[in-house]
Parts: structure tokens; C-alpha cells; sequence
């Protein structure tokens, strides 16, 4: 049996042995067109050993090889070779992929691919085939490449052995049915998947036809914000949603970012009583949702409300958010930051709305998204809240900067801020002066002007600047009492503070008002003269010493240049004003 076995193994081969097989490859592949015609008389030799079962590989080598002679002797001019090399090309990928083919066809560029065949090679026998004939260079180019593959996957695999084309050996029946499993897999999941998102959206519809047929059924003169309690006969539907995001909570986020769900439509704003505009909240860099809008979801989000499911859907709408940068669209951009504001003021106590009345606060605490305080992944939600630039990015960065567990350092944060306001070109002046600026000394208008907005605005905390700048810009201080602010903090500078009303931004820097432009008015009327010898001793001591190079020139190495006369000449010349 064991001697079957190995007869079973062995391979009838065409050459006469190994040292004809190196030399058929090595001429092959040699740049000597002799060499090559050599070795192509071999393998034709070869051909007829083998009969009818030549290697494929051996085949084509021969056949471009053979384009590549006749190219070099010049015997055929340029539509020739292409013709010749198209022939050779086409009948290799044909060849190489027939075995490959199982009992339904398959595209070549598949067949190719998995063959590790260039798909521009494909396109060159595509065009042969059905289009346009290819240029010479494409042609030299592929068949250049398409040799180098014979080289690597057929010739230089036979050393060792026998001839076994492993990558044209595979089973068929085999292989066919590993392709049409995975096709039938992939099928499988987009239908399930499209039945999912189709049950996800059905789902979401009754939702909203529950609550607009509650609110349909409020009195006239009850507003629309003060939403009631949802009906005992929603409780199933709220518990298929929730059994839903149980299963696939991914796919129902993504449902709830369309529009039409979490982002409003004009026309349910309308229903609700909303302000259509973008912009209704009393803080365009703050967005705020409108409590009618708020109340109507409130019942879906709060059996939503695990920590899984908020982290997922804090991450998605910042993914959202992130598209907008390319494509503006302000009422998408807005409602998706309001519900990040929204759910993370929800998950801390510590952050108000400055423009809203104690009412609506106490209604806003009564209707929160989740009472409990959740361990979020903030460092994730802080990459992604920069990675999503828009106009309310500084504000969400700080509401995020906050609320984290572990903050981040001071200086470290209000540089966050001040870069992110510079690159979304928003105002933000929530910055506390760092303890190296508070002590600095005044020294330019500016400095001073710093000062004193730190002096006005340091008493309030710095996550309330906001209310702060928006009480500043509708009060005005009187003159006087500016300037007597400026005063005190001026005590013991160099500087002092011009009582004048004067617009100093029409003078340039170093002159004043009623300064004459003539040079000369900046000479005193009345001065003094003395010469240099009837200034005091000590001061001509020290300008003995302040002037040594009147001394040094007196001698030299080439002898006295000046004698004591000629000093005593210069000295008496000089005039001290």
C-alpha cells in the first residue's frame, strides 16, 4: 500500500533533469533574446513530450516571452505586437482563472484577486476583448508584470519538486461553496438587518402617534409644555422599545438621530408650539431644547436611561455632529447639541440655566432624563467633543471638562477653551487670569485693562462668567467711578490715570494732545552752559573714568599721538548743557 502511495506521487515530467529545468528558467528570464529563443525551442520541445497536459504556467511563460523577442528584432511594427501581446495576455488570465470557475460564473476580477493578479491586468484583457485595443506601452507593461507573477507563483515554487500549481490545483466544488456560503451569510445579515431598522422605525412612529394623540387631548387653555403623565396602555409599547435597544441599541440611536425624531421637523415644532428657528434660545453658543419638545420624549428616554445606552448615544451625536462640519446644517447642528447639553447637565447637579426663572427650573429638575449620576467615559467624550467643531463646541467642552471625575488641571483647561474659541471663532471670556498674571505689575493699557475686567468679574464663579458678561453688556458705569477704579489699582505704579475725555486711538504713540508736530518744540526755552573743566571733582573723576579711550589714545606702541596740550584742547571745547 505504502508503495502505491508513493507511486501515486510521483510526476512525469518533460525536461531531462534538474540542470535542464535552471537553464530553460534562467535563459527565460535573461535580457539576451538568443538565450530566449533557446529556451523557447525547449519548451516546445517540452509540448510535445507532454502532449496534451503541458503546464498552463509553462504555457503562457512561452507565449509572452515570445512577444517580448519578436518586439526586441524590430520584425513587426507597432499593431502587430499589440496584437501579439494582446493575444498572450488574454489567453493567461483565461487560462489562470478557467480552473478557478465552479459550475455558476464568477467575475474575473474576483477569480483574479484571489489569485494575487493585478486588477489592471483584468482591465487590459477587458479592453482587448470588448473595447478599444490598449497602446504598445500598456502592453510591454503588462506583459512585463504578467511574467514576474509566473516567475514567483509557478517557476520558482518548482524547485523542490514536481510540478504542482497549487494556486490552479484547488477544488472547485469546494471553493464554489465556501463563495456562495459567504454570500448567503452576507444576504442573511442585511436582511436582518433591514428588518431590524424597519421594526426600529415602526416602533419609534407609534410612539410619536401615542404622544401627539395625548396631546390632542389636552384642553385649549393647558399648555403644551406641561405634558402628562403617558397613558397605562403605552406601557407595552415603551416595553418593546426598551426589549429592542436590549438587543440592538446601535441601530436604534440611529433611528432616533434621523430627522423626524430627536431631530425635530418644522412641522412638529409647529404641533408642539415650538420656535421654529434655530436660534430661539435665549444663547446661541448654549443651545437649550424647547421644554414641549423635551416633555414629549421624556417618557422613551427615561426607561432608556443605563449607562450603556447614554455613553452610546453621548458618542453618536457627537459622530453626527462631526458630518456637519463639512455639511452646514444649523437646525440639525443645534437640536444635536442640545441633547448633549441636555444628558450631561442631567448628570450633574451643579450646572443652571442662567437665563431661566425659578420655575422653569423647578420644572426642569422635575423632568430630567435620569435623576442618578452615571460613571461616563469622559477622556472618550472629551477627543470626541474636539473632533466635532461647531459654534456651541466651547460650551459643551466645558460642560464636559466640569463634570469629569478626574479634571483635568486648571491652565490646562482654560487653554482647551481658548484655543477651541479661536478656532470656532466664538466669544468666550471664561478664562480666570492665571496667579503668575494677577500679580504682574501694569506696564501697557491693555495689562490695565485686563486688571480691571478680573477686578469686576473674579467675585462670581468662573462657570458662571457667562451670566456675568450678559448682566455686563446691559449696565453702563459712570465715568467717574471708572476712573477712580483705575486710580486704585494704579497706587504705586509709575503711571497715572488722565482725567480727560480723550480719544487716544486718534494719537500714535508718544505724542499728545495739543503737541505741536514741529521736533523743535520739544526743546526747553531756557538752559545753561559749562565747560568740561568747570564741572564739579567728582564729576570729572568719573568722567575721567567714563571715557577711557581719551586716555588710551594718548600713548600707543608707535609713541604719544596727543600731547597734554592737544587733551587740554579737546577738553576745553566741550560744553555740558
Amino acid at each position: 500500500m505504502k508503495k502505491r502511495s508513493a507511486e501515486k506521487k510521483r510526476h512525469v515530467v518533460a525536461w531531462v533533469n534538474k540542470a535542464e529545468w535552471d537553464q530553460v528558467l534562467e535563459y527565460l528570464y535573461s535580457k539576451d533574446s538568443a538565450l530566449q529563443r533557446y529556451a523557447l525551442q525547449r519548451i516546445s520541445a517540452w509540448k510535445c513530450r507532454y502532449a496534451n497536459s503541458c503546464p498552463v504556467a509553462v504555457d503562457c511563460t512561452a507565449d509572452l516571452v515570445r512577444c517580448q523577442v519578436l518586439d526586441r528584432s524590430g520584425q513587426l511594427d507597432g499593431d502587430d505586437l499589440v496584437l501579439l501581446y494582446g493575444a498572450a495576455l488574454v489567453r493567461f488570465v483565461n487560462l489562470i482563472t478557467e480552473r478557478q470557475q465552479g459550475r455558476t460564473a464568477r467575475p474575473l476580477r474576483r477569480l483574479a484577486g484571489n489569485l494575487n493578479i493585478p486588477e489592471w491586468v483584468v482591465d487590459l484583457r477587458h479592453d482587448f476583448t470588448h473595447r478599444k485595443l490598449p497602446n504598445l506601452k500598456w502592453c510591454r507593461k503588462g506583459c512585463k508584470v504578467v511574467l514576474e507573477w509566473l516567475q514567483h507563483e509557478y517557476w520558482s515554487r518548482q524547485l523542490g519538486g514536481g510540478p504542482n500549481e497549487d494556486w490552479e490545483s484547488q477544488s472547485d466544488g469546494e471553493d464554489e461553496e465556501i463563495d456562495l456560503k459567504r454570500q448567503d451569510d452576507e444576504l442573511i445579515a442585511r436582511q436582518r438587518e433591514m428588518e431590524a431598522y424597519k421594526n426600529a422605525r415602526e416602533l419609534l412612529i407609534s410612539f410619536e402617534k401615542e404622544q401627539y394623540q395625548t396631546l390632542n387631548g389636552l384642553p385649549k387653555d393647558k399648555e403644551k409644555s406641561s405634558w402628562p403623565s403617558p397613558f397605562a396602555d403605552m406601557s407595552w409599547l415603551l416595553g418593546e422599545i426598551k426589549q429592542f435597544a436590549l438587543e440592538s441599541s446601535d441601530l436604534l440611536i440611529d433611528v432616533l438621530l434621523e430627522d423626524g425624531f430627536l431631530i425635530p421637523t418644522v412641522e412638529q415644532l409647529e404641533t408642539l408650539g415650538c420656535d421654529t428657528s434655530a436660534g430661539a434660545s435665549p444663547s446661541p453658543t448654549e443651545p437649550r431644547l424647547p421644554q414641549a419638545f423635551l416633555r414629549f420624549w421624556l417618557p422613551l428616554l427615561k426607561i432608556l436611561n443605563s449607562p450603556t445606552f447614554v455613553h452610546l448615544l453621548l458618542e453618536k451625536l457627537f459622530v453626527e455632529l462631526k458630518l456637519l462640519t463639512k455639511e452646514q446644517n444649523n437646525h440639525r447642528s443645534f437640536y444635536l447639541s442640545a441633547w448633549i447639553s441636555e444628558v450631561i447637565v442631567c448628570n450633574s447637579n451643579k450646572f443652571e440655566y442662567h437665563f431661566e426663572t425659578k420655575g422653569q427650573k423647578k420644572a426642569r429638575m422635575k423632568d430630567r432624563i435620569f435623576v442618578n449620576r452615571m460613571q461616563l467615559r469622559w477622556q472618550q467624550l472629551l477627543s470626541a467633543c474636539l473632533d466635532a467643531p461647531c459654534i456651541s463646541t466651547p460650551h459643551l467642552l466645558q460642560l464636559i471638562l466640569d463634570d469629569m471625575e478626574h479634571p483635568l488641571p486648571l491652565e490646562t483647561r482654560q487653554r482647551l477653551l481658548q484655543l477651541c474659541s479661536i478656532y470656532t471663532q466664538t466669544a468666550h471670556s471664561e478664562f480666570d487670569p492665571s496667579p503668575e498674571q494677577k500679580q504682574q505689575p501694569i506696564y501697557t493699557l491693555e495689562s490695565l485693562h485686563e486688571k480691571l475686567q478680573y477686578s469686576q468679574h473674579y467675585s462670581h464663579s468662573w462657570r458662571s462668567r457667562a451670566d456675568s458678561e450678559r448682566s455686563e453688556s446691559s449696565q453702563e458705569y459712570k465715568w467717574a467711578d471708572v476712573q477712580a477704579e483705575k486710580a486704585k489699582l494704579l497706587r504705586g505704579s509709575p503711571w497715572q490715570v488722565c482725567v480727560d475725555k480723550v480719544l487716544w486711538k486718534n494719537y500714535p504713540l508718544g505724542k499728545v494732545p495739543g503737541q505741536s508736530d514741529d521736533p523743535s518744540c520739544l526743546m526747553v526755552e531756557n538752559y545753561s552752559t559749562m565747560t568740561l573743566f568747570d564741572q564739579p571733582v567728582e564729576m570729572e573723576s568719573n568722567a575721567t573714568h567714563s571715557v577711557p579711550g581719551v586716555s588710551a589714545a594718548v600713548r600707543t606702541a608707535d609713541g604719544l599721538l596727543w600731547n597734554h596740550s592737544d587733551v587740554n584742547k579737546l577738553k576745553s571745547g566741550l560744553q555740558l548743557f
